[in-house]
C-alpha cells in the first residue's frame, strides 16, 4: 500500500465525500444484518451468505441484441396480477414494497450521514419512493435492502426483494435472468483514474494497469470480452473484482490499483467525492438502467413501465436536477432514456 498517496487522497475528499465513504464501511455490517435473518414473516428476506454469485454462463434471452435489450420489455399497464396482489396481501408493518437498492452510490443511492438516521437518498430512491407510492398509496411503504453488485440477480431470483433499483444496466445476459422494465437512464461505460496519472481514457494506456470492476458488472463483462477480442491492450490487469463498485474507488485512493471501469454517471459522482481522481476520455459503450424483477413478474414489470410514463414525464428531470446536474451538467440530455419501445411479447 502507498500509505503517502493514501493520506493524500484522503486529505482531498472533503466534507461529505470523506465521511460517505467511513460511514459507509463502518455502517456496513450494520445495515445488512436484515438481509442475514432466515426467511419468515413474508417479507421475502432471506440470508445473504445461502444463495451465492451465479456461476457460469448465464442463459441469454432468446433473438436478443445487445443494443437493443433495452427494447426488451412488456408494455405499460396500471392492471394489477398476482406479483402485485401478494405485495398489497402484507399486512401491518410488512406491508412494503421490499427493493434492492445500493447504500453507497453518492447521489443515486446514498446513506446520508448527516441526516437523521442517515436515511437513504438519490435518484435511484426517488424513483423508489414514486413506485411504492403508485402500488400501495405510500411513498415511504419501502422496505430497502442494501444489495451488493454481485447479489443483485440472485435476490430477485431468490424473493429476497420485489425488485431492484441500483443503477443496474439492461444487457440480454441479464433477459435470460431476470425481467427489466423499459429504461429510466442512459449512461455509458468510463475510466476512472487519480488525475495526475498517464491513463488517457480506454486505449493503450491501460497497458500495465492494474482495472478495477465489480463483480457481475457490465464493466468486467466488457474488459473480458475486449481483452480476449484483441481491442483491449492484453498487458491490462483486469483482474481486480470487488463486491460493490465503490470499494473500487477505495483501492484507487490506497493506490491497490491504477484505474476503475464504471458507468460513467457513477464515475461523475465518484469524482464529485475525491477531488484527486478524475474521468479520463470519453464514454466507450451506451448502457441503459431499467428495474429489474422476477421473469414471471409480468404483472408488475407492467405496472412499472406505467409508472415510468408518468414519471418521465413529471419527476425525472426535477430529481436529476437534485441530484446529478452538478455531477454530470445542467443539461440533462445526454442522460435522458430514449422514447420506450415495448417488444417482448410474453
Amino acid at each position: 500500500m502507498n500509505a503517502a498517496r493514501a493520506r493524500a487522497s484522503l486529505r482531498g475528499w472533503g466534507g461529505v465525500g470523506a465521511m460517505a465513504v467511513v460511514c459507509a464501511l463502518a455502517l456496513a455490517f450494520v445495515l445488512l444484518l436484515p438481509l442475514t435473518q432466515p426467511h419468515g414473516g413474508g417479507d421475502g428476506a432471506v440470508g445473504v451468505g445461502g444463495p451465492g454469485v451465479a456461476t457460469g454462463s448465464p442463459a441469454r434471452a432468446d433473438d436478443c441484441e445487445d443494443s437493443k435489450a433495452q427494447k426488451e420489455t412488456l408494455s405499460p399497464s396500471g392492471a394489477d396480477g398476482p406479483t402485485i396482489d401478494a405485495i398489497k396481501a402484507r399486512t401491518g408493518a410488512r406491508r412494503k414494497l421490499i427493493v434492492g437498492v445500493d447504500q453507497n452510490s453518492y447521489h443515486w443511492g446514498y446513506r446520508n450521514p448527516n441526516k437523521e438516521d442517515a436515511e437513504l437518498e438519490g435518484f435511484d430512491i426517488d424513483l423508489v419512493h414514486r413506485i411504492a407510492q403508485d402500488i400501495l398509496g405510500d411513498p415511504n411503504a419501502v422496505q430497502f435492502k442494501a444489495i451488493p453488485t454481485s447479489q443483485r440477480i440472485p435476490a430477485i431470483q431468490d424473493g429476497r426483494v420485489d425488485m431492484v433499483v441500483r443503477t443496474m444496466t439492461i444487457t440480454c445476459d441479464r433477459l435470460g435472468q431476470v425481467a427489466f422494465s423499459a429504461p429510466y437512464f442512459k449512461t455509458g461505460q468510463t475510466v476512472l483514474a487519480s488525475k495526475s496519472s498517464p491513463i488517457k481514457g480506454y486505449d493503450k494506456t491501460l497497458a500495465g494497469k492494474k482495472i478495477c470492476t465489480a463483480t457481475g458488472s457490465t464493466a468486467y463483462a466488457k474488459l473480458d470480452a475486449d481483452q480476449k477480442a484483441g481491442r483491449l491492450v492484453s498487458s491490462a490487469d483486469i483482474h481486480h473484482t470487488v463486491p460493490n463498485q465503490l470499494d473500487c474507488l477505495v483501492r484507487l485512493q490506497l493506490g491497490e490499483v491504477d484505474a476503475v471501469v464504471t458507468d460513467g454517471a457513477l464515475a461523475a459522482s465518484q469524482a464529485a467525492q475525491d477531488p484527486t481522481v478524475a474521468l479520463k476520455g470519453a464514454a466507450f459503450t451506451t448502457e441503459y438502467y431499467g428495474v429489474a424483477m422476477k421473469k414471471d413478474a409480468d404483472d408488475l414489470v407492467r405496472r412499472v413501465n406505467r409508472i415510468l410514463v408518468d414519471y418521465r414525464a413529471s419527476g425525472w428531470q426535477s430529481s436529476y436536477d437534485k441530484w446529478l446536474s452538478a455531477t454530470l451538467g445542467e443539461d440533462s440530455t445526454p442522460s435522458k432514456p430514449p422514447a420506450p419501445e415495448y417488444l417482448r411479447n410474453s
